[in-house]
């Protein structure tokens, strides 16, 4: 460690506790709770770090206001500006708030309206709110011209020494609250600094413990940085994960992450989806797409974990109630229940109740239908979507549509039509 330490900053023990001394008054001392339909899946006991019941609903008070509070007179005399696709956000506003500094924060344009609205609650007159671009580093490119033209303090979301020591608090939680030895952490990685920081401290404490970065499949930022030993920029990610989807990572935050965690993993959007609407229906737990990375990750270390004492940290619950259609799609989609088709009809009367009567099964539904009749055509195409009550019905169906010849053609495999329906 100390032939490391020389080269790539670490967070030191001391300052993640002088940063938990600051946080004292502001952040909460999260739960970390036993779930026990995890630990019987898995066979292994299951503990969650429950983060989304802080007050901004998620972790990122900690990095923002111990950043905040480090900062001297000098550099907070013309405001701070930082850029978020939400929860850091809501940190800065109430660290603006209770600081009494003048805050301006972008976000992406896509943004979950209900975030946005509680970055207004937590700053009350202290932020201004700008929401610019698509994605979070095109919100980040505009917060730092902004800095350096009107000569204000940027904040950053995970990159910051100080940050990355506020969020390390959230390691020293878990090793003083668990009551035995822990084997596994899985910590969701977006930027990186709450897996820096958290890793870092468990270097010192508990160098046993795996930690196990999880980031989404469709923003793979952490695990290419690692690989090509520096941040890269992705060209495009999918934004879904909005509190996890970067296309680059910190400078800092990779270099640590590369030497603390055991492995970096991604986990598919859909299998998040189902995640979110499993802890709602089985805990009554809301949790927003970054904040169910950790236990999608459980599935796939269900042979290595059996046994063991695994952390999850659920890292936020800043979800927009209406995602919902979106999240229970993509969650059917990933379970092979939801398909897509362009379907043949025979422009003739009593087609529509043939395919019904005959090509369907018993528990098949039809959830989606465009239809377009053309009377210059034998056969008139439709867009039909259809729910299956299990995924190996599937072949039988498509099996029953060609015998019929009503089968034109299957959609969920063709990316560049599908993006229309999903």
């Amino acid at each position: 460690m100390e032939s490391v330490v020389s080269k790539i900053y670490f967070p030191e023990l001391k300052a993640v506790k002088e940063a938990a001394a600051t946080l004292k008054d502001v952040a909460a001392v999260t739960p970390l709770q036993q779930n026990f339909n995890l630990s019987n899946k898995f066979h292994a006991n299951i503990l969650l770090k429950r983060e989304d019941l802080q007050q901004v609903r998620s972790y990122k008070i900690r990095g923002a206001f111990n950043k905040i509070n480090s900062l001297s007179e000098a550099e907070v005399k013309n405001g701070i500006v930082c850029a978020s696709a939400g929860n850091h956000a809501q940190g800065v506003a109430l660290a603006c708030n209770k600081k009494k500094i003048n805050g301006l924060i972008y976000m992406p344009a896509p943004t979950p309206k209900q975030k946005v609205e509680q970055v207004k609650m937590f700053g009350g007159t202290y932020v201004t709110i700008k929401l610019i671009g698509d994605t979070f580093d095109d919100s980040y490119n505009e917060a730092i011209k902004t800095a350096e033209l009107e000569n204000k303090t940027f904040v950053h979301p995970f990159d910051d020494e100080k940050v990355i020591e506020g969020q390390a608090t959230v390691g020293l939680e878990i090793l003083e609250q668990a009551n035995c030895d822990i084997d596994y952490v899985f910590v969701p990685v977006g930027g990186g600094g709450l897996a820096s920081g958290l890793s870092s401290v468990f270097k010192y404490i508990s160098p046993k413990t795996k930690i196990i970065g999880v980031e989404p499949l469709g923003a793979p930022s952490m695990q290419l940085a690692i690989e090509h030993q520096k941040a890269v920029t992705l060209s495009s990610i999918d934004k879904f994960v909005d509190g996890a989807a970067v296309q680059k990572v910190g400078e800092l935050t990779h270099k640590i992450c590369a030497e603390n965690l055991e492995t970096m993993i991604t986990v598919p959007e859909g299998k998040v989806c189902q995640t979110i609407l499993e802890m709602y229906n089985k805990e009554a737990i809301v949790v927003e797409p970054a904040g169910a990375l950790t236990v999608s990750a459980l599935d796939f270390y269900k042979d290595e974990i059996k046994g063991k004492n695994v952390v999850c940290v659920i890292s936020g619950s800043n979800n927009d109630i209406t995602r919902t259609a979106e999240i229970k799609e993509r969650a059917l989609l990933y379970n092979g229940l939801k398909h897509y088709f362009i379907i043949r009809f025979p422009q003739r009367a009593g087609a529509l109740k043939e395919f019904v009567m005959n090509v369907l099964g018993e528990h098949d539904d039809i959830t989606f239908f465009e239809y377009s009749k053309k009377t210059t055509r034998e056969n008139g195409p439709a867009v039909v979507g259809i729910e299956l009550e299990n995924s190996e019905d599937l072949n039988p169906l498509i099996k029953r549509m060609k015998s019929l010849n009503f089968f034109g053609e299957y959609l969920n495999d063709k990316p560049n039509l599908f993006e229309f329906l999903v």
